[in-house]
């Protein structure tokens, strides 16, 4: 199985999934986003995307990592990655469903003062480009297409993943 964690930039989509892979025995944790990163560094700066997911690269490079993942790796694989483009979601969580993969998808939601919060909290300048992808996130969630919401204005990243795992009936281990 496939926990994609989605959300906005601060809703705690890494914090979450770093929770559940420490409690869920055998889990693996794949960051979406190292793939992007070596794209970046290694296409001519003029092919250069303001967001790496742009990419089709990027979306293909991970489909089938993640495809390899699930059909090789018996653990539960926890996916953190924001992920709001309709045809990017069908192209990258469709296409593990139309594979047979079981992906159980999130998205993490928050106010917008809870996010800037957040993201101001951790060191973010405010003229960031996170800070700037809120609104977009925040709409883009909302759509019914995006699945399950998780509000965590008032929940710890420890409830959260709570919620996760009760949601796709994996019973946590004891935090050491």
């Amino acid at each position: 199985m496939i926990i994609w964690i989605n959300g906005a930039f601060g809703s705690g989509k890494t914090t979450t999934a770093e929770k559940l892979h420490q409690r869920i025995p055998g889990s693996f944790f794949y960051d979406p986003e190292q793939a992007g990163y070596f794209i970046r560094d290694n296409i001519p700066a003029s092919l250069h995307k303001s967001d790496f997911q742009d990419h089709a690269l990027w979306r293909k490079i991970n489909l089938s990592m993640l495809s390899t993942f699930a059909r090789e790796y018996k653990g539960t694989i926890i996916v953190p990655m924001t992920l709001v483009s309709p045809q990017y979601f069908d192209e990258l969580i469709g296409g593990l469903r139309a594979q047979g993969i079981e992906v159980r998808h999130f998205a993490l939601l928050a106010r917008k003062e809870t996010l800037l919060q957040r993201l101001l909290g951790r060191g973010e300048d405010p003229d960031a480009w996170c800070i700037a992808q809120i609104d977009r996130c925040l709409s883009a969630l909302s759509q019914e297409e995006f699945s399950i919401p998780i509000f965590t204005d008032e929940l710890t990243p420890g409830e959260v993943a709570n919620t996760i795992a009760a949601a796709c009936g994996i019973e946590l281990t004891e935090v050491g």
